[in-house]
């Protein structure tokens, strides 16, 4: 029959368990950043180590002994932001930037996502289309627009005697976001420096905005693409030697649900090639 001070002692343990006590420590705090050997005279004394039931034979090692582990490796700091643009700013090719984006972890996008979807066409083309994310078959296959509105924008581009091997095109975002959401604000935000770095690369003539939340990234307007769509504005970064002509269209998504639009679709197409024209070609 157990004795009952051992039976008292065990419901104590238990109730440490269940408690959440899972280990012992020493009474006495140990600061492990100083070895032994260079703390002072008074301090080098053994901390007491826990007790141990009898029969155990494993001496008690004072914890400042231990080496110390290795240092942790320098991780960025920096904002998302911040650390885009010092990333963009290191591209001075599409292939640079394209390889920075896909070694890039300041997204979290790029954590879900299937594939980078940087972009697609001429790299010195004279029109840049951006639109506002990839889908779920871009995703799959890594290119913009390649599914049903992608389908619509390469008929649109061919009405007015461009194509995808004449144009480049991407998307304010280069991963789709989970469920086809729309991406947030701080996503847009962290990859922005990435679009600018683009269009300087490029230099084209012509940058365009597919729907509205890409013309609020591209140009910082606060207005809807009904009031945005058929006006000429400019599209300038430090880095640009002058101003390009912008201006938006209607997504091609939209137009495939709401297709009495595609009258004012086709009046702003003509406007483009009309700019092209002035432009030189």
């Amino acid at each position: 029959m157990r004795p009952a001070g051992d039976a008292a002692l065990a419901a104590l343990f238990a109730w440490y368990l269940e408690a959440g006590v899972d280990e012992t420590i020493g009474e006495v705090p140990v600061d492990r950043y100083r070895s032994a050997a260079t703390a002072p005279e008074g301090e080098r004394a053994v901390s007491p180590a826990p007790s141990r039931p009898s029969g155990a034979g494993t001496a008690a090692v004072d914890p400042r002994s231990l080496p110390m582990p290795p240092a942790a490796p320098q991780q960025d700091h920096r904002p998302p932001v911040a650390a885009a643009v010092a990333a963009a700013t290191d591209a001075n090719t599409l292939e640079d930037l394209r390889a920075i984006l896909a070694a890039f972890d300041g997204c979290a996008l790029s954590k879900t996502a299937t594939n980078l979807v940087f972009g697609d066409g001429n790299p010195a083309a004279r029109v840049v289309l951006i639109g506002e994310a990839p889908g779920s078959e871009e995703d799959r296959r890594g290119l913009p627009f390649v599914g049903p509105s992608g389908q619509l924008l390469d008929r649109m581009l061919a009405s007015i005697g461009l194509s995808r091997e004449s144009v480049f095109i991407s998307n304010t975002v280069f991963w789709r976001p989970p469920g086809n959401r729309s991406p947030s604000s701080g996503e847009v935000a962290v990859c922005m420096p990435f679009v600018e770095r683009m269009i300087e690369l490029i230099d084209p003539q012509i940058v365009v905005s597919l729907g509205g939340p890409a013309a609020n990234a591209l140009f910082g307007r606060a207005e809807g693409i009904g009031r945005l769509r058929g006006r000429w504005l400019t599209y300038q970064t430090p880095q640009l030697a002058r101003p390009i002509a912008a201006t938006a269209l209607f997504h091609p998504a939209y137009l495939l649900r709401t297709p009495g639009q595609k009258r004012l679709a086709w009046r702003d197409l003509l406007a483009i090639r009309a700019k092209l024209d002035d432009l030189g070609g």
